[in-house]
């Protein structure tokens, strides 16, 4: 089963906010001809950022088969053996580490011993749900 991520205000300001700020002076500079022909490559570089952001706002997303749970984000892409999950923790929101997510208040994966990772799906509900048909060891933490 396929969700899409979860987006947020905050995430929505951050990525296209900053998007459309830098092709705004990118333009800008063109415009004015501050941005020289032997400076274009400033803007190639320009380009490339906001095509990086863009992919990694709308290519978000997770998917759930029998024996794997599959993570995208832009570039960054996993799985992880639904055995191994161990915990998932609701509602909260992880600042630090890796987060394929677009929302705050999602859910943190605890897999081995160690390891976690913070996703945002569309409903934090229908996740656990799916995920606990899956494997019903899974400790749900609220």
């Amino acid at each position: 089963m396929k969700f899409k991520s979860r987006r947020d205000n905050l995430f929505n300001l951050l990525i296209l906010g900053s998007s459309a700020f830098l092709i705004g002076i990118t333009v800008y500079g063109h415009i004015t001809g501050r941005i020289e022909p032997r400076d274009y490559w400033t803007s190639a570089i320009i380009f490339l950022l906001v095509v990086f952001l863009l992919w990694i706002f709308f290519g978000t997303g997770y998917q759930l088969k029998p024996t794997y749970f599959i993570y995208k984000s832009g570039p960054f892409r996993g799985k992880i053996e639904i055995d191994r999950i161990r915990k998932i923790e609701v509602g909260k929101t992880m600042w630090v580490g890796f987060k394929p997510a677009t929302a705050r208040k999602g859910l943190i994966v605890h897999y081995d011993k160690f390891n976690e990772i913070y996703i945002s799906p569309k409903t934090n509900e229908v996740f656990i749900q799916k995920i606990l048909e899956l494997n019903n060891n899974i400790e749900i933490e609220s």
